[in-house]
Order: structure tokens, then C-alpha cells, then sequence
């Protein structure tokens, strides 16, 4: 065999090796041709979820992300009579018997430090006052509204990792602002449990995303157009993230011609009044990116500007009215990820 024989050789054998490598590397990303996605649907929390997965074994995980969803809420939804957060509203001191109430205080706490109590799950009964809570809708006068507020602020309550107590009777919480993403942050551990890499589990329009789509792309999550509902304004591409968004276009009611959105401000205790009309935060959990997403909603753009740059593992994209002009902002971040529609 000659030196331009064996060379020849050589090379072949490399190209070979590299084109077997970026097969597999394709494969391992890729689903294969016996592996269809599959779609599960459901309610949960007063909303509708869409789960959709890649399982080579094909199984149906709808009975154990149903099972799961019933616990979490018996922990964290506030609706339910028997479930611990309506224990701890109407007692002084829960101890936990769930696994799921210690790390949303946690994390909570974590946003209303970051946010300056922009987010804080304490405004419960403001929240219930202004009629989005499980009591009646009505309009609180400004002295209801003062007397409430004596009741917000997070150093109200104390917790460990096994129980939360009050400083004031009249003390409680709602968590709200960031339970649909903890549920979506539940089921995508349940999935990773399974053995599932590639799946999308989206919960009242919060998502989660984890490898790649029936098309071998990254999951393309649409933002909402808030003055065209029903049309998306851009798409965001998630690699291995998830996305929240807060909004007061959906969630409000009118009495004499007037809107009363759910967004309270734990500061005034009424409504925010600004330009923001939508925030999408992309982080690297569904709770978390909740959470800020609805911090950003009260604290209006400039502020959640300033905030969005002391928190640089958040991407964020903002939708505001600029004198009757609908504008965007976006954090450096997002432009890698947008997907113009």
C-alpha cells in the first residue's frame, strides 16, 4: 500500500467517524421515526394545561401529572377550603405537611427583596378587597383600603422549612402571582423523573420547555399581542427555559364603564396605573420568571428596567403604550431568541 493509498484511507475513516458522530449527536437530539409526540390535556387551578412529550415507550403520563397537580394544589391554592394556604389564612401557624409550601415562600421572598415588595403574596387581603380573590366582587373605599395595608409586607410572617407563622391575625397570603409556574415547574420535574428529555408543559399560559419540538427546533412559545387578543405578537424560542406572562388585558372587570384589573400595587393597595401592558420574563424556572413577570407589571417600565439589569440570568420583554403607540423593550438577551411573526 502506497502513502497516498493509505492517506487516502485515513481520511475516509476520519469523514466516516465524523459523519457518524454528527448522526448521533442528530439522534440524541432528534426524535426517531418510532417516536411520535404525544399531547395531554387537562384543568387545573381554575385554568386549562397542555402538556407535549417525547417518550420512545409511548406511555400516557396523564393519570400521574393529574394525581401530582391534586397535591400541589391541596399545598398552594388558596380556592381549595381544606388546603394549606386557606389553613394558614385562617389560623395563626401552619405546619407543612406537603412538600411544596416552603420553597414558594422561599423563592417569594427572594422576589420581594429583589423587587422592593413589588411582588408580595402578603397583599392577600387587598386582592380579596378589590374582588379577585375567593370572596365577591365589590369596590373597597380608601379607608378599607388603609386599614388592609397595615396587613402587607412579607416580615409579617416568619417560616423555617417546617412551618410559616403570623405577626398580625389578620395576616395572609395568595399565591396567585406565581402558582401556575410552580405547577408547571412540578410537572416538568415529574417529566425529567420519567426520563422525558423533550417536552413542553404549559399551565394557564406559563410554560417550561426542555430539548426540542416534534420538528427537532427549539419550542416556539408565542407573546400574546395585547391589543389584538388571539394574535401573537413575536415568538420566542426556549432552549431548555420557561416563560411567564403578566398582563391586565385578560384578567379585569367593569363596573359603570370602568376596568378594575387584578394587578394590585402591595404598596397603594389599588390598581397600577401606567404604560406597561404586558411582561414577558423568560428565566430559568416557570415560578421565578412568574413571579418577576407580575413584579414588573406594578413597579411600570423605568423601574422594571432598573430592576431587569440587577437580575442578569432574566430575559425580559415588555409590551407598553407610549402615548397611544404600542412599543416594545426587550433585555439583550431576547433578540437571539425572538422569532418575528
Amino acid at each position: 500500500m502506497n502513502p497516498n493509498q493509505r492517506k487516502n484511507i485515513i481520511y475516509s475513516l476520519v469523514l466516516l467517524a465524523s459523519v457518524v458522530l454528527v448522526w448521533w449527536i442528530r439522534d440524541q437530539k432528534n426524535p426517531g421515526n418510532d417516536s411520535v409526540y404525544i399531547s395531554v390535556r387537562g384543568q387545573t387551578m381554575g385554568t386549562t394545561y397542555n402538556i407535549k412529550y417525547n417518550d420512545k415507550q409511548q406511555r400516557n403520563l396523564k393519570p400521574g401529572i393529574d394525581s401530582l397537580l391534586e397535591v400541589f394544589n391541596q399545598s398552594v391554592n388558596h380556592y381549595l377550603p381544606d388546603s394549606e394556604i386557606t389553613r394558614f389564612n385562617n389560623d395563626d401557624t401552619l405546619y407543612f405537611d406537603l412538600p411544596y409550601f416552603y420553597p414558594v415562600l422561599k423563592r417569594s421572598d427572594e422576589i420581594v427583596q429583589a423587587t422592593d415588595s413589588a411582588f408580595d403574596p402578603t397583599v392577600a387581603p387587598l386582592v380579596n378587597a378589590w374582588g379577585f380573590g375567593p370572596e365577591d366582587r365589590r369596590l373597597p373605599d380608601s379607608a378599607t383600603v388603609d386599614s388592609l395595608l397595615q396587613l402587607v409586607g412579607f416580615n409579617k410572617i416568619v417560616y423555617t422549612e417546617d412551618y410559616v407563622t403570623k405577626t398580625d391575625s389578620g395576616v395572609s397570603l395568595n399565591f396567585s402571582a406565581v402558582a401556575k409556574g410552580y405547577g408547571v415547574d412540578v410537572v416538568a420535574d415529574y417529566m425529567e423523573e420519567k426520563g422525558i428529555e423533550n417536552f413542553m408543559v404549559e399551565i394557564g399560559g406559563e410554560v417550561s420547555c426542555r430539548g426540542v419540538n416534534d420538528r427537532g427546533d427549539l419550542w416556539r412559545i408565542g407573546i400574546d399581542n395585547p391589543d389584538e387578543l388571539g394574535e401573537m405578537s413575536v415568538a420566542i424560542a426556549l432552549d431548555d427555559q420557561a416563560i411567564a406572562t403578566s398582563g391586565d388585558y385578560r384578567n379585569y372587570y367593569e363596573v359603570d364603564g370602568k376596568k378594575y384589573a387584578h394587578t394590585i400595587n402591595p404598596k397603594t393597595g389599588y390598581q397600577v396605573k401606567h404604560s406597561v401592558l404586558s411582561v414577558s420574563v423568560i428565566a430559568s424556572d416557570c415560578m421565578t420568571a412568574d413571579g418577576f413577570a407580575t413584579a414588573f407589571m406594578v413597579l411600570g417600565l423605568e423601574r422594571a428596567k432598573e430592576v431587569a439589569a440587577q437580575e442578569p440570568e432574566l430575559e425580559v420583554y415588555i409590551i407598553y403604550d407610549d402615548h397611544g403607540t404600542v412599543k416594545t423593550f426587550q433585555t439583550a438577551g431576547i433578540d437571539k431568541m425572538l422569532i418575528n411573526l
